[in-house]
């Protein structure tokens, strides 16, 4: 199928994309990677009455590093260039999984998680590091957390006419990431992702659930105490305790709470082993 007719926008500041979206009253789009929305408007699941196209608008496609052991990123930097940094290994490392190259060479930060697909990788990776994400909108500037950003399956609660400009990502002592597709490239079916951030074990779990889940209770099992092989097992018996999925046509219920403990299991291992939480 072909995409319903739309305008075209391509607006050289973040103020005036904002603009474009406002007078667009809900039903403008944001467009910069397109590798999740053009499928989208092909498929006629979504007709937006204009796109506003935000590539060349400057100063959203760097890595910076900026106070503390944080790091910025625009939100058109290309995934191929999260898989190139070397600020934080982790982000390179998920970045390897997301989908195929020339996928990764135009898909955008920012729209991978303004798009907040629960099985993407780059949503896991923000919410197990606490990542805070840079949002402007007609109000002005805001700081959102990945935590309350994500509510529901492709849905976040940015409002109609924000954009997010940047996600800020502490850099952790030490992390983990394990995926479990059918194919490499595929939309992960259980994705997690560990980071020890501030000397406290993160987790987060993607593809079993509406947003990424933390699984509360696993962390708690770790953090505090000498980590040991029994403990870091019990930690991730109870990642696959805390996730709730129904049976679809890729993976039973309990084929993927048995894949959520195997693969928190191999995060864990490789993020802090038998090591005590917090050491170096």
């Amino acid at each position: 199928m072909k995409a319903a007719p739309f305008d075209y926008s391509r607006p050289s500041s973040v103020k005036a994309a904002i603009a474009t979206l406002e007078s667009a009253d809900g039903d403008g789009k944001v467009i910069a990677g397109g590798q999740s929305l053009v499928p989208v408007l092909a498929m006629r699941l979504g007709r937006p009455s204009i796109l506003v196209d935000i590539n060349r608008i400057p100063g959203l496609d760097s890595i910076d590093k900026v106070a503390g052991d944080t790091i910025r990123v625009g939100a058109l930097v290309r995934h191929a260039d999260l898989l190139e940094q070397k600020h934080i290994p982790l982000l390179s490392e998920a970045a390897k999984w997301i989908g195929h190259s020339a996928i990764r060479t135009r898909g955008t930060t920012g729209g991978s998680i303004a798009h907040a697909d629960p099985s993407a990788e780059l949503p896991v990776v923000a919410t197990a590091l606490g990542a805070t994400i840079g949002v402007e909108g007609p109000a002005g500037k805001r700081i959102v957390s990945a935590d309350d950003l994500f509510v529901g399956p492709l849905e976040t609660s940015l409002a109609e006419s924000e954009i997010v400009t940047s996600v800020s990502y502490p850099v952790p002592e030490r992390w983990g990431f394990a995926e479990f597709s059918r194919r490499h490239g595929d939309f992960g079916l259980v994705t997690v992702s560990v980071a020890v951030v501030g000397g406290l074990v993160r987790i987060a779990i993607g593809g079993v659930g509406a947003v990424p889940i933390r699984p509360l209770e696993a962390e708690s099992i770790l953090n505090g105490s000498p980590v040991t092989d029994a403990r870091i097992a019990e930690a991730a018996r109870a990642a696959a305790g805390d996730i709730n999925v129904v049976s679809d046509l890729h993976a039973s219920a309990e084929y993927r709470v048995a894949m959520t403990e195997q693969f928190t299991l191999r995060a864990l291992t490789q993020a802090i082993g038998n090591r005590m939480v917090g050491a170096n």
